[in-house]
């Protein structure tokens, strides 16, 4: 199987086991660490297919390009470190014959814990993952990074990528405030806000999530997801909004 699996991390000792595991049959897995201080590190030494590289976090985008430029292998299967491949899609990147101008999704599985997400937006996603490294590379965007596919064709792998991504109500408020710093970070004077902007978007991400794609039929964890959607939305706004104040006062306008 000529692939190399590669991800970035930073402090997923909680999940990255179940990920290298998942990864067994992959001769060249490229792990970038990107500074863990919670046992990351150590963990993925212990997996001899591990080629284990630290480094600095540049942005999402330009980060997952640095990390592909160790893989052994032209052909990358992006993968985070709370994700598992399931037998079918491994099944598929050893078998498949695949196509250097095409770039491959994959179906994502989402999980709570380990409660299945059917709803709030999270069921069953189509995700980029899977590309040649020669033909396309992921955008250079800060976050919201993707792997380009324009003229290029695309297609669907058989399989599943199961994704672990919060593991405790604290993992959304961890992963909420740091998403929503980048991206006021990266759009600070090129974007306007307010606090009504700010509030009106998180709320209809509330309303969206939690009704529009019935994310109350996921029971509780579905509020939470809503819940984390407002709060993400409206503090991406608010951040950006008190960045852009700041700005203009240094100004002096």
């Amino acid at each position: 199987m000529n692939v190399s699996a590669v991800m970035i991390v930073k402090n997923g000792a909680r999940t990255i086991r179940r990920t290298l595991e998942s990864l067994r049959e992959f001769e060249d897995v490229v792990v970038y660490d990107n500074g863990s201080t919670d046992g990351t590190l150590e963990i993925a030494r212990g997996y001899p297919n591990v080629h284990l590289i630290e480094g600095n976090f540049d942005g999402f985008g330009t980060t997952k390009n640095r990390a592909a430029g160790y893989a052994k292998y032209d052909w990358i299967l992006s993968i985070d470190s709370d994700e598992e491949v399931d037998a079918g899609l491994m099944m598929a990147l050893k078998n498949d014959t695949f196509d250097p101008n095409t770039v491959y999704f994959v179906n994502a599985l989402a999980y709570y814990k380990d409660i299945p997400i059917r709803h709030s937006g999270w069921n069953n996603q189509k995700v980029r993952r899977f590309y040649h490294k020669k033909t396309t590379a992921f955008n250079d965007n800060f976050v919201h990074e993707r792997i380009m596919d324009d003229g290029m064709k695309t297609a669907l792998l058989d399989g599943n990528m199961k994704h672990y991504s919060y593991m405790s109500i604290s993992d959304f408020i961890i992963k909420l405030d740091r998403y929503s710093t980048l991206f006021a970070n990266d759009n600070m004077g090129k974007r306007s806000s307010s606090p009504a902007k700010a509030f009106f978007n998180g709320l209809y991400s509330f309303f969206r999530t939690y009704i529009l794609k019935r994310g109350f039929l996921d029971g509780y964890a579905g509020l939470i997801i809503a819940f984390s959607h407002f709060a993400t939305n409206f503090y991406k706004y608010i951040k950006l909004y008190e960045l852009n104040l700041e700005q203009k006062s240094k100004r002096g306008e």
